[in-house]
């Protein structure tokens, strides 16, 4: 569990290796350095990799850390794959950096995490940027059921998209309780984004995400609106064009730029 890897090129170098946590571990990527200490959030079932084009936006001014979730990318599985011990992860990667304060950048599943841990851990908070997760969810008997006949239908897909960082090593029933959990945890975050005391910027895509229904996604992210009214610590940095599935990798810039005003506040 506690194996490591350094890689050392001319301008950094980089750890890479297992942090135990709870019953499992996880893989992490540390480029060190004495910049602003950065932590990527991944998408609820996506690897780190999907991180690296805003990584090379940033360059080398900042640390950058990265990881993979329970049961995703390299990280080995668990008993428990919940919002809180995902939240308790986040714990357990930055106690094992050695890193006390951390601007936090969340993409879906990670930006909701990211409110969570921010509300908890607000001196430990430089800001939060969050890209294309906002404070409204499938809630109830409805919403999970509708959760799991999704995840049900894409059962055969999931083993073929895994390899590209899209799906965890999980059933898809599995899939489905990490997606209900969430949904939960974001329709109740509006009192939690509107006390929070740090910088809070917003990234959003437009369009459809895999799921939604035609129109469906642009309507869910007017829930951001009262918080947006509620609290002056909470801006949209950007509205961009791609959707949520591609945002990272084609709208990079607009996420660096979001962190880079978010380390000047």
């Amino acid at each position: 569990m506690n194996s490591a890897t350094i890689t050392t090129d001319s301008n950094t170098s980089t750890w890479t290796g297992m942090v135990p946590t709870d019953d499992t571990a996880v893989a992490v990527t540390d480029t060190g350095g004495s910049g602003t200490a950065v932590l990527y959030l991944n998408g609820a079932y996506a690897d780190q990799k999907h991180w690296r084009t805003v990584i090379a936006d940033l360059g080398p001014g900042y640390r950058h850390i990265s990881y993979d979730t329970r049961a995703r990318g390299k990280s080995e599985q668990s008993a428990d794959y919940s919002f809180e011990a995902a939240l308790r992860d986040i714990d357990a990667v930055l106690a094992a950096r050695g890193v006390e304060r951390v601007i936090l950048v969340g993409w879906s599943y990670g930006g909701i995490l990211s409110w969570y841990w921010a509300d908890r851990n607000p001196d430990r908070v430089i800001g939060v940027v969050t890209v294309d997760a906002v404070p409204y969810g499938l809630t109830g008997a409805a919403g999970a059921e509708r959760i799991r006949k999704l995840f049900h239908r894409m059962r055969f897909l999931l083993p073929l998209v895994r390899p590209f960082g899209m799906a965890a090593r999980m059933s898809a029933a599995q899939h489905a309780e990490v997606g209900i959990d969430a949904n939960e945890y974001a329709a109740a975050a509006v009192p939690v984004l509107s006390r929070s005391t740090c910088p809070v910027r917003f990234v959003l895509a437009t369009g459809d995400s895999l799921g939604s229904e035609k129109g469906e996604m642009e309507q869910v992210r007017t829930s951001l609106d009262p918080v947006l009214a509620a609290n002056p610590n909470v801006t949209v940095s950007a509205k961009v064009a791609s959707n949520h599935s591609k945002i990272l990798r084609k709208d990079s810039p607009a996420v660096a730029a979001a962190v880079r005003e978010t380390a000047a506040a």
